[in-house]
């Protein structure tokens, strides 16, 4: 499903009226088109599934990786930076930091898609816990490996400027997939490499 550019200007048209503003005014009439094509750029991840996204991205590389099924291996990329925007209450998370860990089975995957899929996951109405589940779902999708952890960190607007206003309340979750469930040694090593 598309993004409805006429609809959102319509629809901010109305807010606007609602908070009080004449649409018409100088300064906001072109407001709903410029929130229209705002939207449609921070939301840009609304339009793709996960497998749709793993095909976008899912480019990969078969090197002699000389890998065996006890392999601890491990490629792990951090401080993608990111934003989101709140499901509950549209607001804005921001300071988002993104690290994916997987250990290659077969391929591996081109470094720069693992910050465009973590991009374009962000780039939806979420949830941080989603964010984490939705990039590690699509690195297996594209990487053929069970074992694929995600840690994210990130601080909410309707934390931080609405509600109870904690302005440096950060939230850390992480997905962890396969092997990460279970090996505390790689757990252990992932945690190092994460500080």
């Amino acid at each position: 499903m598309g993004i409805n550019l006429k609809e959102i200007e319509k629809h901010i048209r109305g807010i606007l009226i609602a908070l009080g503003e004449n649409p018409d005014r100088e300064g906001i009439k072109d407001t709903p088109k410029r929130v229209a094509k705002m939207y449609e750029e921070v939301f840009k991840g609304q339009a793709y599934t996960n497998q749709e996204i793993a095909e976008m991205f899912g480019k990969t590389f078969k090197d002699d990786l000389n890998i065996n099924e006890n392999n601890k291996d491990m490629v792990f990329m951090k401080n993608i930076e990111i934003f989101s925007h709140c499901e509950h209450h549209l607001a804005l998370m921001y300071n988002m930091k993104v690290a994916v860990a997987y250990i290659p089975k077969d391929k591996v995957i081109g470094l720069s898609k693992i910050a465009r899929i973590a991009d374009i996951v962000g780039r939806r109405l979420q949830l941080q816990e989603r964010i984490g589940t939705d990039i590690a779902e699509i690195i297996q999708m594209v990487t053929d490996s069970n074992d694929v952890a995600v840690i994210i960190e990130g601080e909410h607007g309707c934390m931080t400027t609405r509600g109870i206003k904690k302005t440096n309340a950060q939230t850390v979750t992480t997905t962890l997939r396969g092997r990460f469930e279970t090996d505390l040694t790689l757990q252990n090593t992932l945690m190092m490499m994460y500080k």
